[in-house]
């Protein structure tokens, strides 16, 4: 009995050094591979993969310090942030016709309505403060942080911190007035009539006021988490 309850908190110590690594290492590479590509739905892609590794603190973290209730949060904010962001980029996609990022320049000013609607995903997907993504993220690490999980939670910070920067290079592209940034596809951008689009434009309306709106009532749905877990 002594060798199977040593062989079984080997197995936990070895579980959770595991879990580490593995949090550690996507979170790292899956946001620097996404700063290498040009397409927006594989810069998306990358990146929705690192951020959703942070949930992996709320599982090592596991029932101590609400660490599930946190991630189930986070993974609520950030399903609406990622359809969001993809409903922004589907859209843009069926009126150009392209998917590169060089060809949202000057997007602000054709449909300013879709060039905000993917600059607040973007932001809230990067965790900037008041949005929802900020307040999601900020009880996850607090949880890891509260449960020792230091090193973990510093990694994350920063990689949060990289995608923001990489975000606002997006959401600068979006804003500019330079004619000769601007392409041929959005100096030409037209609004299509299908009944198709405007489905998918309230989808992305939807997104991105929950996206937004959930970080001030961060508390009612912790609550409803712990409750539902607990």
């Amino acid at each position: 009995m002594k060798y199977l309850l040593m062989g079984g908190e080997s197995s936990s110590i070895l579980v959770h050094g595991f879990s580490w690594l593995y949090a550690i290492l996507s979170m790292i590479l899956r946001n620097l591979l996404s700063i290498t590509k040009t397409s927006m739905k594989r810069i998306l892609a990358y990146s929705s993969k690192g951020q959703i590794r942070y949930v992996l603190i709320g599982i090592i973290v596991g029932d101590s310090n609400d660490g599930y209730a946190s991630m189930i949060t986070y993974m609520l904010f950030y399903i609406s942030m990622n359809l969001g962001t993809f409903a922004c980029i589907v859209l843009f996609g069926l009126r150009t016709g392209t998917d590169n990022i060089r060809d949202y320049a000057g997007l602000y000013t054709k449909d300013p309505f879709l060039a905000l609607s993917l600059a607040l995903c973007l932001l809230s997907l990067g965790g900037l403060p008041p949005l929802a993504g900020f307040f999601g993220k900020l009880y996850l690490f607090w949880c890891g942080w509260e449960a020792g999980l230091y090193f973990l939670v510093s990694i994350g910070l920063f990689m949060s911190v990289l995608s923001i920067y990489y975000y606002l290079k997006i959401i600068k592209l979006l804003m500019t007035r330079r004619n000769q940034e601007i392409t041929p596809y959005v100096r030409n951008y037209r609004r299509s009539p299908l009944r198709s689009n405007n489905s998918i434009k309230l989808s992305m309306t939807v997104c991105v006021i929950a996206s937004t709106i959930p970080g001030i009532s961060m508390n009612p749905i912790l609550a409803i988490a712990q409750d539902t877990l607990f």
